[in-house]
């Protein structure tokens, strides 16, 4: 009888890890899509970098 007990106790821990890894993974996937609250990094943006020159002025345009 106690080894049914045991197989029991065994059974429900496996289900309480599997819970807990279940858990941690959709926590883990919403903090995926969640942007950071750490603020905007404007040089990660090279769209916003103010040492880009977009125009290109400072190509060399000698006609041969």
């Amino acid at each position: 009888m106690t080894t049914t007990f045991q197989k029991r106790q065994k059974e429900m821990k496996r289900i309480e890890k599997r819970k807990m890894k279940e858990e941690k993974r959709t926590q883990r996937k919403a903090d995926k899509t969640t942007p950071k609250e750490g603020g905007f990094d404007p040089a990660s943006d090279p769209a916003l970098d103010p040492t880009i020159d977009w125009n290109h002025s400072n190509e060399m345009n000698t006609p041969e």
